[in-house]
């Protein structure tokens, strides 16, 4: 039932005729990306949050060494009276 059938009379396979003088340089092609809406749509979202994490960090980094700069300020003021 799940024999392969083969053919009654072999054919001999074409004889190949052509020659190549110089090899055929490879084509790489680009894989097709499409884009639909809903990937545009979460990839702007997260480079909102992204960019929006980012300037947190920054504000929060730039106040803890105003902070610092103003402790060791009052501290040094502190120690020399």
């Amino acid at each position: 039932m799940f024999l392969p059938k083969y053919p009654d009379s072999p054919t001999p396979p074409p004889a190949h005729t052509h020659t190549p003088t110089e090899p055929m340089p490879v084509q790489r092609s680009l894989p097709a990306v499409s884009f639909d809406r809903d990937t545009v749509v979460a990839l702007v979202v997260g480079g909102v949050v992204l960019t929006a994490l980012l300037a947190a960090v920054a504000v929060t980094a730039i106040s803890v060494a105003v902070a610092a700069v103003v402790l060791r300020s009052l501290l040094r003021e502190r120690h020399q009276r």
